[in-house]
């Protein structure tokens, strides 16, 4: 029986190694699965999961030219439900209501009531504000020149 790269075959286990499994396969040939082919969750202890003499469905991955063949058991499984993680890229995000799948635009916050202030408050509050921005903005541009020493001239 000719071995091709993709074909799903019927074997046995002949052994069990911290980092894999050595698989009989029809033909008189052997192959290898590793650990990380085995199953689509964490394995700690493989031969917790495989014990020699237990058949095992496999695909072959990789016939490599010195004759080793590369085979998986978790590629001949049903693939697992995707599960929602909640990520930036899907589900829903944290103090986020269901939305359509319409594109996010920028909104700008609507502006807190501010009662009745007069002009000249209003003047006072901007200044300060101003003031605080341009003290921290002069404050990191000092820190990136080397600290908060001045030129002498």
């Amino acid at each position: 029986m000719q071995l091709e790269v993709g074909a799903i075959l019927e074997g046995k286990i002949t052994g069990v190694k911290k980092f894999g499994a050595f698989v009989a396969l029809p033909g008189g040939k052997t192959g290898m699965v590793h650990i990380s082919e085995v199953s689509n969750s964490f394995i700690e202890d493989l031969s917790t999961v495989l014990s020699e003499g237990q058949e095992v469905k496999v695909k072959v991955l990789n016939i490599a030219e010195d004759g080793k063949i590369a085979l998986s058991i978790k590629r001949t499984l049903p693939p697992e439900p995707r599960q929602n993680r909640g990520g930036p890229h899907g589900g829903q995000r944290g103090g986020q209501r269901g939305h359509s799948d319409a594109p996010r635009v920028w909104q700008p916050k609507a502006a807190a009531p501010q009662g009745e202030m007069s002009f000249e408050d209003m003047m006072a509050k901007f200044k300060s504000q101003s003031e605080e921005k341009i003290s921290d903005l002069k404050r990191v541009t000092e820190n990136r020149r080397g600290g908060g020493y001045s030129r002498r001239r």
